[in-house]
């Protein structure tokens, strides 16, 4: 059987006499992601918000604010017009200032937000591999038939505008956990774009020799798909993926800003910054801070996407 990232093996093979011989291919992606500044650039940042993420509790807990606690001395001190730094501004209570209207800590509600915004990323990410993978696959080992269908099915979603029907969807269904609907309502209109890859990827791969052989040794279709396929696309679902994630992440702030994803009192970057619009010109630090980390997290996964992407095929990337 052969071993996943055929096309990277046979490149660093044939046009990489600096290649250690006897390296996987994973080792030879490694390797030359390690080389790849941009690449280490995005992934320091990637590192960085996830660790934000994942010790958000730990850093709520000492800011000594909860995301969804209002300071009361600061809502007083806005109401009546006293100046932002004399009571709940910057400072060693609030970290990063407080809302203008709810008062609530700005520090807090970021990390949590940096927890909320790529939970759905990931999670939504995954719908997509696995919808797309199980349909890609399908449709390009199969074929006939079921390649048909499929293949007009990923046409018809691709047709739709995406962005309008998620929020349609979520603007009529106001009654359930936002988080669950928007992992669901992103997931489906997003894997036909790897579906169609993932079919190309195993169209190519299944009229390889390895594939011929376990056939005729009578191996089950099942056992050849898991086997002998799928090892064989992960490099691009990979890749795919990892430049997927900040499309999921801009969806997510997009319906959130326009008030039909996350609600207050959870924090979510894209609600935060529908808010400063309104308040912006009082406070242009409520819409820096979250626009800045909006931002840098879009930039760095998708310097890591482009950076993996070469790195599995770096015959593309001279192209």
């Amino acid at each position: 059987m052969k071993t996943p990232l055929d096309a990277a093996e046979t490149a660093g093979a044939a046009g990489d006499s600096a290649t250690p011989a006897g390296r996987s291919p994973w080792g030879l992606v490694l390797d030359r992601l390690r080389t790849n500044r941009a690449a280490m650039t995005g992934l320091g940042i990637v590192i960085f918000f996830l660790v934000v993420a994942l010790a958000a509790p730990l850093l709520t807990t000492l800011s000594g604010w909860d995301p969804a606690q209002p300071d009361k001395t600061a809502i007083d001190a806005n109401l009546a017009g006293m100046p932002r730094g004399a009571l709940g501004g910057i400072g060693a209570e609030h970290w990063l200032g407080v809302e203008p209207v709810s008062g609530r800590d700005i520090f807090s509600r970021i990390v949590q937000g940096a927890r909320v915004s790529l939970f759905i990323a990931f999670t939504s990410a995954a719908v997509v591999m696995v919808l797309g993978t199980v349909f890609g696959i399908a449709a390009g080992y199969f074929g006939g038939w079921v390649d048909t269908v499929i293949s007009r099915l990923i046409d018809l979603l691709m047709s739709f505008p995406g962005l309008i029907f998620m929020i349609a969807i979520m603007a009529v269904t106001p009654d359930v956990d936002r988080i669950v609907l928007l992992i669901a309502v992103i997931g489906f209109f997003s894997w036909p774009g790897i579906a169609r890859i993932v079919r190309g990827e195993t169209l190519s791969v299944k009229r390889r020799e390895f594939v011929d052989a376990a056939r005729t040794s009578g191996a089950r279709d099942h056992r050849i798909l898991l086997k002998e396929i799928l090892p064989n696309v992960s490099g691009p679902i990979i890749a795919y993926a990892t430049l997927l994630v900040p499309g999921l992440i801009s969806a997510e702030a997009a319906l959130s800003f326009l008030g039909i994803g996350i609600r207050p009192p959870t924090p979510s970057w894209g609600e935060m910054l529908s808010n400063a619009v309104t308040y912006y010109q009082v406070d242009p630090m409520y819409f820096v801070i979250p626009s800045l980390c909006l931002f840098l997290v879009v930039l760095g996964f998708s310097l890591l996407g482009d950076g993996l992407r070469d790195a599995i095929d770096p015959k593309g990337a001279r192209k």
